[in-house]
């Protein structure tokens, strides 16, 4: 990612570690596949701190992208040399040269190495004012990185070669980094050797019976299982709740959803219970929040339906991805459920070719809300997490909120949405959403390139 130039001089620091500069980092991520280049962070309404671990003795380059390339990119680079820890802030231009930013908004906090390993931390403002700087909020960020094994010298540093990367994140709203308790119970839901035609998009369904359990339990997890390998075949997965009274006949029968061919017991699976994306991780429930399972109303027969991505028209793929669902006896004190919002898969959702910014609504009108949450629900629902979802020319997604009329602050947004990293949004407050209330939402697409119409459907390129 990062291609350099001569870079000017290096700020030295004395600052040591000590334990105390060590703590209070709440979340970490791993930013390379071999685990060479790992990063924590921490941060509060004004400030963010990073602390990097890699696997050099050399410098060490962190940047912050909004569409994961050099050019216009956010960059520092540091290490340390003669147990000195050394820091700089950069930024590259539109032809991704670097060059040394006249205000220099990253402050070092600390530095150190050993034989194989360089540890470097620094902070800075959320938003610095400074043009150069990628102003940091709760939309999704392109971290980009780059290491050498040798330290910056008189000339700049070296160029990095293969040791680059990139990975999308959430700083400021980074999920949920909860995992199951140790010996939890869990079943899983998972296709066998699923034969993926050589064409675009296929969406394969299936229907499973959810283990039998004699009282009520929570679901409080649950996790992709991805074949290795097919990260980028999966695109995602939904579960739907189908007809109790369906029987052992139907299940283990896999077939194209959406086809004339399709079992007749598809159809009676319409009610969303989970959703994943690509790019997501697990998903832990609150603390006070589970899925149920094991009543009268409660799930019994599920359909997942996968929809798979091969644009390379690949030959021969045979997939068994799927999900693991953990669950407990300890009950919750709330049942969790699924709201859709947003445009009904439909060739009537089109977008017209060659515009920067198009933006397209769905609504869920006042209406709606009524009829859904009155009878049940008057009192209505919270909301405790969001997850946006869009195709290959989706840019930014909103969900606003109004009531009486009045918008209130909006559910959930991404200003700079990636389709390759589909998470869900825990929200830092749970939402209270009332019969009457009306969201709509804002997905903001980009067809500059495109020549021709793109219409709404099954397909991913939407």
């Amino acid at each position: 990612m990062f291609e350099l130039a001569f870079l000017g001089a290096f700020f030295f620091s004395t600052v040591r570690l000590t334990s105390s500069q060590e703590s209070g980092y709440r979340h970490s991520a791993v930013l390379d596949a071999n685990g060479k280049y790992r990063m924590k962070w921490k941060f509060d309404d004004r400030t963010v701190t990073f602390e990097l671990e890699v696997e050099t003795t050399g410098y060490v380059g962190f940047g912050l992208s909004s569409n994961g390339a050099m050019a216009l990119s956010d960059i520092v680079i540091g290490g340390v040399f003669n147990g000195r820890p050394y820091l700089q802030d950069y930024f590259a231009d539109p032809s991704r040269k670097v060059h040394r930013d006249s205000d220099q908004s990253y402050r070092l906090e600390y530095g150190r190495e050993n034989i194989t390993h360089t540890v470097l931390a620094f902070s800075r403002d959320l938003s610095t004012c400074d043009p150069n700087d990628k102003e940091i909020s709760a939309s999704t960020v392109r971290v980009i990185w780059a290491y050498h094994e040798e330290d910056v010298g008189p000339s700049g540093p070296m160029y990095h070669g293969v040791n680059r990367g990139r990975k999308s994140l959430r700083l400021l709203n980074p999920g949920s980094s909860a995992t199951a308790p140790p010996g939890a119970a869990y079943f899983d839901l998972q296709n066998a050797h699923v034969p993926v035609p050589s064409r675009d998009t296929t969406y394969w369904c299936q229907i499973f019976k959810i283990p039998e359990v004699k009282k009520k339990h929570h679901i409080i997890r649950i996790e992709p299982l991805i074949q290795r390998g097919h990260e980028n075949l999966v695109h995602h997965i939904l579960l739907y709740q189908c007809n109790s009274s369906l029987g052992e006949s139907d299940l283990r029968v896999g077939h194209e959803c959406f086809h004339p061919n399709m079992p007749d017991s598809f159809t009676t699976c319409e009610t969303v219970v989970f959703a994943w994306a690509i790019g997501g991780e697990g998903f832990s429930y609150p603390s006070h929040v589970g899925l149920s399972i094991g009543t009268s109303i409660d799930p019994v027969f599920v359909l997942m339906e996968v929809h798979y991505d091969n644009p390379t028209l690949q030959q021969g793929l045979l997939d068994s991805s799927g999900l693991r669902l953990f669950y407990t006896p300890k009950l919750r004190q709330y049942d969790a459920g699924v709201i859709e919002t947003g445009v009904w898969v439909s060739l009537y959702h089109m977008l017209p070719p060659g515009m920067q910014d198009y933006l397209s609504e769905g609504h869920c009108t006042r209406e709606c809300l009524k009829e859904s949450l009155e009878e049940e629900m008057p009192s209505g629902i919270r909301v405790f997490a969001v997850l946006l979802h869009a195709h290959l020319a989706g840019r930014a997604i909103r969900t606003r909120h109004f009531r009486d009329y009045e918008e209130m602050k909006p559910l959930a947004y991404d200003n700079e949405f990636d389709f390759n990293f589909q998470e869900f949004l825990p929200l830092s407050e749970e939402r209270l959403l009332l019969p009457g209330d009306n969201l709509i939402t804002e997905c903001r697409y980009n067809t500059k390139d495109r020549a021709n119409m793109t219409w709404g459907g099954l397909e991913h390129q939407g």
